[in-house]
């Protein structure tokens, strides 16, 4: 799956732990086998159960995926989008924000 990323998700990234990001990566790979399962049948993501995706309340259009509720806690938010690569419109994944509970003061 193809993605972009926010301003404030590289600075929330920039501040967690080499184990925290490890976590990320580890649990982006599940998430994207997910969306790249989805756009090869033309239907929506069957999500891993595992990583709590839902949508986030009063935030229409922003997502949530939680990997980790503890040691560390583990959360990012994210948006559908579309990206103009090389002349043809595709979907992507916007990263808006990653880290703790704290997030979603402003998702």
């Amino acid at each position: 799956m193809r993605f972009e990323i926010t301003h404030s998700f590289q600075a929330d990234y920039r501040k967690l732990t080499d184990p925290e990001k490890r976590l990320f990566r580890e649990a982006v790979r599940k998430f994207n086998a997910a969306c790249d399962a989805a756009l090869a049948r033309g239907g929506r993501p069957r999500w891993p159960k595992a990583l709590r995706v839902k949508d986030v309340e009063g935030a229409p259009g922003i997502w949530e995926m939680t990997w980790s509720f503890s040691g560390p806690d583990g959360r990012a938010t994210w948006e559908w989008a579309t990206s103009d690569i090389g002349g043809e419109v595709v979907p992507v994944v916007r990263w808006r924000r990653i880290g703790g509970h704290s997030i979603f003061g402003n998702p």
